[in-house]
């Protein structure tokens, strides 16, 4: 799948993340300035989402056509737990992202759209019954976790991999309650995983109980079972 025409603008997370070695008068000023603006966006994505009790969040590739499996299964595993009183929360885009708010959306359940603005335009995807929008990388990633019972991953390129390992990080650490981190898919992510069993855990980076911390499906049933199962629980 193409990579969307990329339209450089005026972009906040970028500003932000810039050194300026040119030092206007003003420039002390700045980011302090800035802080009112993220936490603009935190009162937001609270105020918009603190009504979910029950979500889970769906991670998975931009790239992914309306004609991959994956794309299909997605849809069926947020339909799945839509039908389960469950929240579907996605990052809004094309894709994974598109097919899960999909599948929530046909289920006449509630399907967020946590998008992100980008140097290369992300198009919102037009099944969100919440749609947020943030300019800050690290807001979103806090509403893609605050509210999710289960993080659920599907094959994607750099973004989903960021969301999957500080998923994993979050889990690993006792930042967030244990709460199941499942991988879709297990052709694509065997060689991720063999590669962190026999570097990582061989060699004493990682621990086997961590490792443990991930499931790998190739239903989407199984998937919703595992949710809802895990979650009763609590």
């Amino acid at each position: 799948m193409a990579r969307p025409r990329c339209v450089i603008k005026h972009h906040e997370d970028r500003e932000l993340l810039t050194h300026v070695k040119k030092k206007t008068p003003d420039f002390p000023y700045r980011d302090s300035w800035r802080t009112f603006r993220i936490l603009g966006e935190f009162v937001e994505g609270f105020d918009s989402l603190y009504k979910i009790d029950k979500g889970v969040t769906i991670f998975g590739g931009t790239r992914a056509p309306r004609t991959s499996p994956y794309y299909k299964a997605a849809e069926k595993v947020a339909y799945g737990l839509a039908k389960n009183g469950f929240a579907v929360i996605t990052g809004g885009g094309p894709g994974i992202m598109e097919a899960a708010n999909k599948g929530a959306y046909d289920a006449g359940g509630i399907s967020v759209g946590c998008n992100i603005e980008l140097p290369c335009e992300q198009i919102p995807n037009k099944y969100q019954t919440i749609k947020l929008n943030f300019r800050y990388f690290f807001v979103r990633k806090m509403m893609f976790v605050k509210y999710a019972r289960a993080f659920i991953i599907f094959p994607g390129g750099l973004g989903s991999m960021d969301e999957f390992f500080e998923s994993f990080v979050l889990a690993q650490t006792g930042k967030t309650q244990h709460f199941p981190i499942i991988l879709f898919g297990s052709e694509y992510w065997d060689g991720l995983l063999a590669w962190m069993r026999s570097k990582m855990l061989k060699e004493g980076y990682i621990d086997k109980k961590d490792l443990s911390l991930l499931t790998v499906t190739d239903s989407p049933r199984q998937c919703v079972d595992i949710v809802v199962r895990k979650s009763a629980r609590k």
